[in-house]
């Protein structure tokens, strides 16, 4: 009975590692995949009356503004946090295409909390 148990929880565990394994290798594999495209990532938004148009990189960086008449500041600000917005979602979605959805790193993109992706992992 002790050797069927043993048995038993022995294919679990190789069961187990084979998934995890899996989710390991499809991770590496992806990654250098996923820094090319995070690198090429450009997200350009325009304002509703199109007075401001603004491109960001996948980190949110504004990387170019063009101005037209005479936008005012909040209208800018507001069409840069809008390209910025969709770029955080563009990369999220492209992590999510590498990482399991229950990744911390995919957490975090989601929800923002720093301190759960940084958290010991054991706890």
């Amino acid at each position: 009975m002790a050797d069927t148990a043993d048995r038993d929880a022995n294919q679990a565990l190789r069961a187990r590692f084979e998934e995890v394994s899996g989710q390991v290798r499809q991770v590496r594999s992806g990654l250098a995949d996923l820094q090319k495209r995070l690198a090429e990532v450009r997200v350009s938004v325009t304002s509703r009356d199109g007075q401001v148009t603004a491109t960001v990189d996948s980190r949110g960086h504004l990387a170019d503004l063009e101005l037209r008449k005479n936008p005012s500041a909040s209208l800018i600000v507001s069409t840069v946090r809008a390209a910025a917005a969709s770029a955080q979602r563009q990369v999220r979605d492209m992590m999510a295409e590498v990482f399991p959805p229950t990744s911390r790193a995919v957490k975090y993109l989601d929800d923002g909390d720093l301190p759960s992706l940084v958290r010991d992992p054991d706890e």
